[in-house]
Formats: C-alpha cells, structure tokens, sequence
C-alpha cells in the first residue's frame, strides 16, 4: 500500500512525546534534533529510546540491552517481510523495483531472491516450506514449488480479475486467506494500471480443493490491507486503509471470528483505532490516525502493527493487547509498511520500512510460522 500520503510537520511534534504515555520516559531519538545514526558507527545507548512502554503490558516485551537495526536500504518501498524457518533467511518485496530480496542470517548478506516478481507485495510461507507470493502486477496469488514451478492458485473470482493482491496467511487446516484492496492496479509504479472490476475485499483458497470463496466485502470493509491469524487460529485480524480513497472509511484494524470450522468468518468488529493523541508544539493535545498495514500476532495474542503516513513519533510499529488497547511503540524515521516475526526462536521483529529493512528482538514469540 503507498497510493496516499501526509505532509507531518516534524517541529510540531518534537516536544509531544510526553502526551504518548501514562508517565514520563527519555525523548526518543526518532524525534531528537540529532537524527539517529543507523549506520553503527554511532551505536544508541541503551535501553534503545525509540522502544517506548505505553502500558505497562508492554515493559516485559521491551529487551533492555538491544537496539533496532537497520539491516538493509535501497528498496523503493520495501513491502511483505516472511521469514524462512528451514532456510534462516528473510524475504521481501521491492515493489516497484519488481524484485525480491533475501537477507542471510548466518552472515547478514543481502541479495537479490527473485527478479522480476510479479510486482509482489506480500509473501508468506505454507506448512510445506513453499512460498506464497500475492502479486501486484499480475493480479494474482501463486506458489513457488519445490521444483520451480509456479502455480497459480488466483486470479480470478467469479469470472473476473482479481484486483491486485496485497497480503496473506496461511491456515493450519491449508487454506490461503488474502486482501485484495487493489492498490497495484491504481498506477504504473506498483504494478500495472488498470480498473479494479471487483470490490475490494478478503478471500479463501481452499488447500484441498482450491476453490475460492469471498469471506468479507464492502459491508464490512472498504480496503483491506494487512491480515493475520490471532494465536489460537479463532479470530482473524485485518486493516482497513480505505481512508486512502474512500472519505468515510475509518483508520482501523478490524476483527472476526472464525466459524464453519474456520471455513466462513461472523459479523466484524473494530478492534482498534489507529487514531492516537500527540501533543503539538504548542502543548495542546492533537489527535492524529495514520494507517495500520501490515499485522503480526503473537503467542500471547498481542497484535504488532505497522503504523505510518504520520510522522516523527507516531510512524513505525504500533503493539496492541488482545483488548485492543495501545501498549508500545517502537518508532522509526520511514513509514512502517508490515512487519513479521523471524530469527531460530522467533523472537526477532523484521520490519519493512519505505526505503529500508529494521529488525530488533523482543522478549515476544511470533504466534506462527512466518
């Protein structure tokens, strides 16, 4: 998702800091008047500032003694992080640059995984090991097999083309859920312009069959953009950024349970708000929502959400309890696009941002395999 954006204006919120949580905490270094070095060169004192503790929920999350990296720049929006289990790497997106790119863990070497993609934005990985690619360009969800091969798992419901994909999970039982809120289809540079012939909305691929059914629509949802599992496969979690072109759409993460055996969803509800208050220049309190993206659970039902298009002190990772309510943050100097769980024990949040790739452990596990 880019096809929107914000003007924030950085001066009027270096002094909110003190308005995002209950007490008061050192001034992150995202909105310091010396920006932050990411190169190593010079390395943050610890605990690392851009990590803040909003509820105290959040503080046993929070690693005193580990800094966010950035592990990798160049990409042009760096989209769909899924961490490879068997193989010990990170894949992801650059969209427009209509690339994959993999990042080692043995040794942090970067390079490119697959060229061209597809235009590709999400990527995930099935029980199997094979990976699942939701692409842009050609309007489609395909799955890389053992031997090479590329199958097409969707492109078309009820007759016509899917829109664009956008991000996707996989269910223990084998079916595929994804978005289909068509940002790749709206410009040349994610994708291939063209018109959106169906309503955006979120699907199932059947694992043993392959048919494919429309579980949420326009009733429920104007784009929806990131999903994922909770922890124990019972609800589903998707952002709405239909606020992009769609002025009465809200800036939210939605939620459903599962029913017919996981095979149908019931009736949604908001889990969350993106809108949070930040306290301007002036010290008065401003209200401020930017977009949820992409969306992570983890083993104790904690959603990690991808947060930007505001600005300094708000744009980077935002974790939510299982109630729904803002319990950290961790900031970042680019717009978050999506975020997923990796490392041996899981325990590493990879994050994809703009132009860039950041990582930092968590004393949190990712709920499922990628």
């Amino acid at each position: 998702m880019s096809d929107f954006a914000f003007s924030p204006d950085r001066r009027a919120v270096l002094k909110s800091v003190a308005g995002l949580a209950a007490g008061a905490f050192a001034l992150p270094q995202a909105l310091a008047d010396t920006p932050r070095d990411y190169s190593g060169k010079t390395p943050v004192r610890y605990p690392d500032p851009d990590i803040i503790v909003l509820d105290k929920r959040f503080a046993k999350y929070k690693i005193g003694n580990t800094p966010i990296q950035r592990l990798h720049t160049g990409m042009l929006w760096a989209e769909g992080p899924a961490w490879s289990g068997v193989g010990k790497y990170l894949l992801w997106s650059d969209i427009p640059n209509d690339r994959q790119l993999r990042w080692l863990d043995d040794d942090g070497h970067v390079s490119t995984f697959r060229k061209p993609a597809g235009n590709s934005n999400g990527n995930t990985f099935d029980y199997e090991g094979r990976q699942i690619a939701f692409e842009h360009g050609n309007r489609r969800v395909v799955r890389y097999e053992h031997n090479g091969k590329v199958t097409v798992l969707a492109d078309k419901f009820e007759g016509k083309r899917l829109n664009a994909p956008n991000d996707g999970a996989v269910h223990p039982d084998g079916s595929i859920w994804f978005t289909d809120p068509g940002y790749g289809s709206l410009m040349h540079y994610e994708g291939n312009k063209g018109e959106l012939e169906i309503d955006e909305a979120v699907y199932r691929i059947d694992g043993k069959t392959g048919a494919i059914a429309k579980l949420i629509g326009r009733d429920e949802m104007f784009k929806p953009n990131g999903l994922c599992f909770s922890n124990d496969y019972k609800k589903v979690y998707v952002a709405d950024t239909g606020a992009s072109h769609y002025e009465k759409a809200p800036r939210n993460i939605m939620v459903f349970d599962l029913t017919d055996d996981g095979k149908k969803v019931g009736k949604g509800k908001e889990f969350t708000s993106m809108e949070m208050a930040v306290k301007t220049a002036d010290g008065l309190t401003e209200k401020k929502a930017g977009f949820s993206d992409g969306i992570r659970c983890d083993t104790d039902g904690n959603v990690w959400s991808s947060a930007g298009w505001v600005g300094d002190g708000y744009d980077g990772v935002h974790v939510f309890a299982p109630d729904g309510a803002r319990i950290g943050l961790i900031l970042l100097p680019e717009i978050c696009s999506n975020v997923c769980f990796g490392g041996v024990k899981r325990n590493r949040l990879f994050m994809t941002a703009s132009q860039s790739l950041y990582a930092v452990y968590v004393e949190a596990q990712g709920a499922h395999i990628t």
